[in-house]
């Protein structure tokens, strides 16, 4: 299902404008957030988020639009994976942007997969460098590619995901998420500077949920040695929500099975539940 210009549309075309900047050049931003029976969890700041991305390329969008968009496409199924994304909008030739862009917003929704929630997935170190002096860096911008070439050889090689490091050689982020690990009594992820996402599920676990258990948290660099060292990793997204990790590379985790990752998984069930306004079974595959 599809949504544009304040409508619903069925099918999976779009009218679309040839010379439109996100087609050409990567000019644009997006957000993936989850729906669960007609409510956006976290709707606020997926919002909030894509708002700022796109003020941040110097082009904007009413937020109510955003809005709009989320919620007519969260009805689409009883969970629904919704991608809302906004372009700069058509130009001339170059590199420059117009001086007056007309942005261009349109959303998306597939049924989510429950299976996929709380699932563990196994990592693989990627040689492509997370550019962590990059502007683009702290965005979800339409430029992937260096994702998409890290999880077709990470899924080749028997793996879930891609981890990646930054230029200074520090960890950065899973191909799709961000990246926690438990180092005996503390709770560490990477910072937003070491090339990171703010992720709308990272910033939940650091501001309310973390907190909220009595859990220590450290936003630091952290160095690939210590993620061998670690007792426990997961990875979180919207989709995926909290991914406890089973290996990276060839070192194994009892993710799944760590104290710490089993409150931290029961209270993000809780809170999605609570957003959505249903019982936490709402989650179960």
């Amino acid at each position: 299902m599809l949504w544009s210009d304040g409508r619903l549309v069925e099918g999976g075309t779009l009218p679309f404008a040839m010379a439109d900047r996100g087609l050409l050049l990567g000019d644009g931003v997006f957000d993936t957030a989850l729906a669960v029976q007609g409510r956006v969890a976290f709707e606020v700041a997926h919002a909030d988020r894509l708002a700022a991305a796109a003020a941040a390329l110097g082009f904007s969008v009413e937020r109510t639009r955003i809005v709009e968009a989320m919620r007519a496409l969260a009805g689409t199924a009883p969970l629904a994976a919704i991608r809302t994304t906004l372009t700069r909008g058509p130009g001339p030739r170059g590199l420059a942007p117009p001086p007056e862009p007309s942005p261009f917003l349109f959303g998306s929704a597939a049924p989510a997969r429950a299976g996929l929630f709380f699932a563990p997935l196994r990592l693989m170190p990627t040689e492509i460098a997370r550019n962590e002096t990059s502007p683009a860096a702290r965005l979800k911008t339409l430029g992937y590619l260096d994702a998409v070439l890290a999880a077709r050889d990470a899924q080749a090689q028997g793996f879930d995901e891609a981890l990646f490091l930054n230029t200074a050689g520090r960890v950065a982020c899973a191909g799709t998420g961000n990246v926690f690990a438990i180092l005996g009594a503390t709770l560490v992820t990477p910072p937003l500077g070491e090339g990171v996402l703010p992720g709308i599920v990272r910033a939940e676990i650091l501001s309310n949920l973390a907190p909220g258990l009595g859990l220590t948290v450290e936003e630091r660099p952290l160095l690939p040695s210590e993620l061998e060292a670690a007792e426990a990793l997961f990875v979180t997204n919207s989709l995926r929500l909290l991914a406890p990790v089973t290996a990276l590379g060839a070192r194994v985790y009892d993710s799944a099975g760590h104290g710490t990752v089993r409150r931290l998984g029961a209270a993000l069930r809780e809170a999605v539940a609570a957003e959505c306004g249903v019982g936490a079974d709402a989650l179960d595959p």
